[in-house]
């Protein structure tokens, strides 16, 4: 008898601790509502999107408070909005969270403080949050975990012996992207880049390709599939779509980070075509005022692939 009730104990602390386990779900309405800002934010609809995230925070003053942020950041990542991002941090820090949805929290600050200049303190506060998000069983949880553990196996790789789960991190970014109606975009980006990081360029251009399909047009994920084409040595290709970028951002942004990408991209690509003139054309808009106040927030690995090629 002790030992049947200590079976029924245990049975039901463990049915409790699976009760109270820390989850990224939410009320269905809620769950509705970020899935409308998600679609709202990638068909490039900001004020719907941030109108949303108000509501859902007006219900949920964390998860709301964190995807108002997450509105921010991807207004910055099209836009060029630094004033967005800057501002996204100091309120993120804010956001009063829990269990999971603090680590989400975190995990958008780490992206913050990484793109402003402090990439130390960034990786710290992502590996803060990677390891909430290390033991949980669900799929966005995990998928969330893979991205900040695809770049440690990677770091390790050379050493003997050592664990590689780079391929499981890929396919389960993979099936939480297209599974995901509100986290798509933040699981397919990196899964997009881990590919190319890989030089899996084909890899890279479907992913980019499926990701055109659920939001069409979008302009970061045109330049995405952009740098794919260009890896693939599809210069024409490539150099079409940043032209049409260039002057589609010059016309919604004037010359924002994005629309210096395209240029930056374009004397690459024209110079590996062998057409020096026309990447001499490109490279003679960089002598603007208003490329120098951008210059830093530039990506690096281009700047560094234009300097070390001297195409700068």
């Amino acid at each position: 008898m002790r030992f049947l009730a200590s079976t029924i104990i245990a049975g039901i602390a463990a049915l409790s601790f699976a009760a109270e386990a820390p989850t990224l779900s939410l009320p269905k309405e809620q769950a509705e509502t970020w899935s409308k800002t998600t679609a709202a934010t990638m068909a490039l609809r900001y004020d719907e999107a941030f109108s949303l995230a108000k509501k859902l925070r007006s219900e949920n003053e964390g998860a709301g408070c964190v995807l108002e942020n997450i509105v921010r950041i991807s207004l910055y990542d099209d836009k060029g909005d630094t004033t967005a991002l800057l501002k996204a941090g100091p309120l993120l820090e804010k956001c009063k969270t829990e269990n999971l949805w603090d680590a989400l929290r975190k995990f958008e600050m780490g992206y913050v403080q990484g793109e402003t200049g402090h990439s130390v303190k960034g990786a710290m506060t992502t590996r803060s949050a990677a390891k909430a998000f290390e033991d949980s069983k669900e799929l966005e949880a995990r998928a969330f975990f893979a991205i900040y553990a695809y770049y440690i196996d990677k770091s390790f790789s050379w050493v003997p012996f050592k664990s590689d789960n780079r391929d499981l991190y890929l396919a389960t970014l993979d099936s939480a992207s297209m599974k995901s109606d509100r986290f798509w975009p933040l699981f397919l980006t990196p899964l997009i880049w881990m590919h190319y990081d890989r030089e899996d360029f084909s890899t890279g251009l479907k992913l980019s390709e499926r990701g055109l399909a659920r939001a069409p047009k979008h302009p970061v994920l045109l330049q995405i599939k952009a740098d794919m084409l260009y890896r693939l040595k599809r210069y024409d290709e490539a150099a079409k779509i940043y032209e049409q970028s260039a002057a589609d951002y010059l016309k919604r942004t004037g010359k924002s980070i994005r629309y210096w990408c395209s240029v930056l991209n374009l004397i690459r690509i024209e110079n590996d075509k062998g057409n020096k003139e026309k990447a001499a054309q490109w490279r003679k808009l960089l002598d603007d005022p208003e490329f120098d106040k951008q210059e830093r927030w530039m990506p690096g690995s281009l700047m560094d692939d234009l300097k070390k090629r001297k195409l700068l």
